[in-house]
């Protein structure tokens, strides 16, 4: 395993986690509360990153932010696994036939919107919220997984074992998820990884433009968009909640790296 990868990603997402766990029991201030003398504010013995605009404490809304960019990208992940690797399965277990064709040509005209204007379509019809971000960045990813699963999965599918247990009798279905999937956990973890750093930064922009979690709830794109025009004023409205995103990707991309060279085997024999 790199470790030189995997220690500070592992540290920089261990305190990005920790500090939105800790949101939902004990914040240093209340989010919600608006204290108008003290806005603008820079960092102090008692507003250790400074107040916005409001008056309300930096450090807290990160903490708060860290738990919904952290829910809404993690959801999103899981919303792309569980509907992109059946159907990568599903297309590599009749691959050259008319389902293959449809699955994949279906991915394709989804992976032709990007997450930004998935989320614009559906807050169209049905408002801007965390939930409808969820939707967006989560079928955005959908074609992600089930076009790295086919792939992947369609190599396994010429091995001895997958012959072998096919004379056994077993089924395209039950192979699949009995001797493919197994094999394929490995790249499923890293992509993954790879999968929520994007989420975390989709998040940010759907907040930017306001098509994120709505106010009161705090999040690091709204809080970038609220700081834009008073950039000149209070620089540090904008440089904490940057360089939360910054850290929080930096993190998951160095674990995703040292997850990679531990979890392939040929990578590992290259070392």
């Amino acid at each position: 395993m790199n470790w030189r990868s995997v220690v500070p990603g592992a540290f920089l997402l261990v305190v990005v986690i920790v500090g939105a766990l800790c949101s939902f029991i004990w914040t240093p201030f209340d989010v919600a509360g608006l204290d108008i003398r003290n806005k603008m504010q820079t960092s102090s013995a008692i507003h250790w990153l400074g107040t916005d605009h409001l008056g309300r404490d930096i450090l807290s809304m990160l903490m708060v932010g860290a738990r919904t960019s952290l829910a809404v990208a993690l959801v999103a992940v899981f919303i792309g696994m569980g509907v992109g690797v059946p159907l990568g399965l599903f297309a590599a277990a009749r691959r050259n036939s008319w389902v293959d064709e449809l699955i994949m040509r279906g991915n394709d005209l989804v992976f032709a919107f990007p997450a930004l204007l998935i989320a614009i379509m559906i807050t169209a019809v049905f408002g801007p919220s965390a939930i409808n971000a969820i939707i967006a960045i989560g079928i955005f990813n959908i074609p992600v997984f089930a076009r790295l699963t086919r792939g992947a999965a369609m190599s396994l599918w010429t091995r001895e074992f997958i012959m072998a247990a096919r004379v056994a009798g077993k089924g395209e279905l039950r192979i699949s998820y009995e001797h493919v999937l197994p094999n394929l956990t490995n790249l499923l973890i890293v992509q993954g990884t790879i999968q929520f750093s994007l989420g975390i930064l989709a998040e940010a922009g759907l907040s930017y433009i306001g098509l994120g979690a709505q106010p009161p709830i705090p999040s690091w794109g709204r809080m970038l968009a609220e700081s834009q025009t008073l950039i000149t004023l209070a620089p540090h409205l904008a440089l904490y909640p940057g360089l939360a995103i910054v850290f929080t990707v930096l993190g998951l991309n160095l674990l995703g790296d040292g997850l990679r060279d531990w979890l392939d085997p040929r990578l590992r024999r290259e070392r």
